[in-house]
């Protein structure tokens, strides 16, 4: 089993030691204070029904958040984001 422990603060070190990947830049796509809050957001409820997820939905999740990013990733993450709101804010 993957200490799940281990890879959140090792992914957390090199967020940190990368100056946040998806931080604010003022470049088409970045992604904006009130976007950051969100994603905070649901990654806290991500980590909240961690252990309710399945062994591989899991391995899915920490393969994508320990691959490097690219900077098109700011762009498809602000396009997606949108998507999340607009389908989520009915059921609100």
């Amino acid at each position: 089993m993957v200490d799940v422990t281990d890879i959140r603060a090792r992914a957390l070190a090199r967020w940190e030691g990368e100056g946040g990947a998806l931080a604010e830049t003022g470049a088409p796509g970045s992604i904006d204070e009130s976007e950051l809050r969100i994603l905070a957001r649901l990654g806290a409820a991500l980590l909240d029904v961690w252990d309710e997820l399945s062994p591989v939905l899991q391995q899915k999740l920490i393969h994508r958040v320990t691959t490097p990013g690219c900077p098109a990733d700011r762009v498809r993450v602000k396009e997606k984001l949108a998507r999340f709101l607009h389908e989520q804010r009915d059921k609100c």
